[in-house]
């Protein structure tokens, strides 16, 4: 069954980093590091509620801009996340243009930025009617090692090193709630927002026996009332949720192997990096990279059911299947299995 979450990289194995994540059927995405983002489209771009970044070099760092045009003059809330400096870098990039004439918008466009050190967000908002100008001092809440917690999913971090702090994130989906069209058009109930309601109240453990109410699309016709575990029963299906796990960035050390493990632990797709081939892993740890067979082990030891590699050194160009086929016998190396 489609899982509710459709990931897909932002360039090819050789351009910047990025991951774009999708909601099926909601006007909502999510986006794993800000490189290089002009192959994504207005119309992704607009649906971004949050940023992951894993470390603010300019390669997970440059499409900040590209975003901040498109998003300006429009009602929306940017929630970003990254390492410890991001309120400084974010305030500085707002910084390096002239904002007299925003006073005058209607809108009411908000960047949130939060810095994750330790178990501590530190969270700064910048308005654009405010000229992006800090509107408080930074707010400190605790966390768990989660980021995000909505009904329907999480999302988790780790530090890893990479000479700097660099974060890797994991996106845990809850269960997937997958709508039986048949059964709707048995009772004649039309596809619309209100599912998105249904789902968000079976996500949240809402009473089954509590009544749930659909609206009709014919103009004065009354609403139609059902029991919620009744109109569940009929129309839905209910699957395990699916585990994406990101991963740049990092040295292949004992420590961070430890802590890519638990971030990627039992991931249905972990997208990881591979700067580099087996034979320049000399230089992967000189830069504080992987190589591809790293990348595989790390695959294996976490039990990743499929993973993808990226941020290709441009010194292996006409050498990209190489790095799969180090990646493959690593994992294989690792588990005793192809992936």
């Amino acid at each position: 069954m489609p899982s509710s979450f459709c990931p897909r990289m932002v360039n090819g194995p050789f351009g910047d980093p990025g991951l774009f994540v999708s909601f099926a059927f909601r006007k909502r995405a999510l986006l794993f590091d800000l490189g290089d983002l002009s192959c994504l489209g207005t119309r992704d771009l607009l649906k971004v509620s949050h940023v992951f970044i894993s470390h603010t070099h300019m390669d997970h760092m440059i499409g900040f801009d590209r975003l901040l045009r498109l998003l300006l003059g429009r009602e929306k809330r940017l929630h970003l996340f990254g390492p410890p400096g991001l309120i400084r870098n974010v305030e500085g990039k707002l910084a390096g243009y002239t904002w007299n004439l925003v006073e005058n918008y209607g809108d009411r466009f908000h960047i949130d930025v939060s810095e994750i050190a330790s178990n501590t967000l530190k969270t700064v908002r910048f308005s654009c009617h405010k000229g992006f100008r800090p509107d408080t001092e930074p707010v400190a809440s605790a966390i768990d090692g989660r980021l995000i917690e909505e009904p329907d999913f999480t999302i988790a971090t780790a530090e890893l090193d990479h000479l700097i702090p660099c974060f890797g994130y994991r996106l845990d989906e809850r269960f997937r709630i997958n709508i039986i069209k048949t059964e709707l058009d048995k009772l004649g109930l039309e596809t619309g927002p209100w599912l998105t309601e249904f789902k968000t109240a079976l996500y949240r453990s809402n009473d089954p026996s509590s009544e749930f109410t659909v609206p009709t699309v014919t103009p004065n016709a009354p609403k139609r009332r059902f029991r919620l575990a009744d109109l569940a029963d009929r129309i839905a299906v209910l699957s395990p949720g699916r585990t994406i796990a990101y991963i740049t960035d990092a040295v292949f050390s004992r420590a961070n192997l430890k802590r890519m493990t638990k971030l990627a632990e039992n991931a249905d797709h972990l997208f990881i990096e591979a700067a580099f081939l087996d034979r320049d892993r000399r230089i992967a740890e000189r830069t504080y990279h992987l190589t591809a067979g790293q990348a595989g082990t790390v695959a294996g030891n976490a039990g990743a059911k499929r993973f993808t590699l990226f941020h290709f050194s441009p010194r292996y160009k006409g050498e990209e299947k190489l790095f799969l086929a180090e990646a493959n016998e690593a994992y294989r190396r690792t588990t005793g299995k192809r992936p």
